[in-house]
């Protein structure tokens, strides 16, 4: 890693853990300075020992007023911002718990409309957000992720007009072998991985920091805007 990122600062939202944490931690790795925020004070408090951020902000980003008061608070603006919080739902028809379900229709999009609205970011800078491609495909008791995987590189292209010369981008990933996953695996987590290593072209799981590297790609790279950018280890390829 390089010092592409050299005199500049990143944002990282979710960064307490897996995705987000490993952005930070090849932010730190070309140069930039790192903030970091989740909604667990004390995993913050270790993540930003662990990678050396300069600042950790403990609020819930699916929060408006407090993703608006915490962009505020900085003093000035910034140059970057990853944004992994939110998980994905999955449920049956019949067992869908409507009020998670409205949760999870607007947790995604509404992220990434607040930090496009409230983000002081410097032209030329980037917003980039977490996707994914586990939805495209229909299948029962996926439908409301499906819904997110369809709705978001939408949205994605329409908020990058907006925001420009700010840059806006939209990462999909597949299966990426994280806390996330494990805790909604269970005890079928290294079932999956040992069809993914027999299956995907890659022959092996993506990890955080594949995920991670294509992040900071997309800060470092200003001719890129308003795209999808896919990372599932050529998953999407197969039937």
């Amino acid at each position: 890693m390089g010092d592409e990122l050299q005199g500049q600062t990143v944002v990282v939202i979710g960064g307490s853990a897996g995705i987000g944490l490993e952005t930070a931690r090849q932010a730190r790795a070309a140069g930039a300075a790192v903030i970091l925020t989740g909604r667990d004070p004390e995993r913050l408090k270790a993540a930003a020992a662990e990678v050396g951020a300069t600042g950790v902000v403990s609020f819930d980003a699916n929060d408006s007023r407090e993703l608006e008061s915490f962009f505020a608070g900085l003093g000035g603006p910034i140059d970057h911002v990853m944004a992994t919080a939110g998980g994905p739902y999955y449920a049956a028809l019949a067992d869908i718990d409507f009020d998670e379900a409205r949760r999870a229709l607007q947790e995604h999009p509404m992220l990434m409309v607040g930090v496009a609205r409230f983000a002081n970011v410097r032209p030329g800078g980037s917003l980039t957000f977490m996707g994914g491609t586990g939805g495209r495909r229909p299948d029962r008791g996926i439908g409301i992720t499906s819904a997110m995987t369809v709705a978001l590189p939408a949205l994605a292209a329409s908020l990058a007009l907006e925001v420009a010369p700010v840059r806006l981008n939209l990462i999909a990933a597949g299966f990426v072998d994280t806390p996330l996953s494990a805790s909604l695996l269970g005890d079928q987590l290294e079932e999956r991985r040992t069809e993914l290593r027999t299956t995907l072209p890659i022959g092996r799981v993506v990890q955080p920091d594949d995920v991670a590297a294509l992040a900071v790609h997309l800060m470092t790279n200003t001719a890129l805007t308003g795209a999808t950018y896919d990372i599932d280890g050529g998953q999407s390829l197969l039937r």
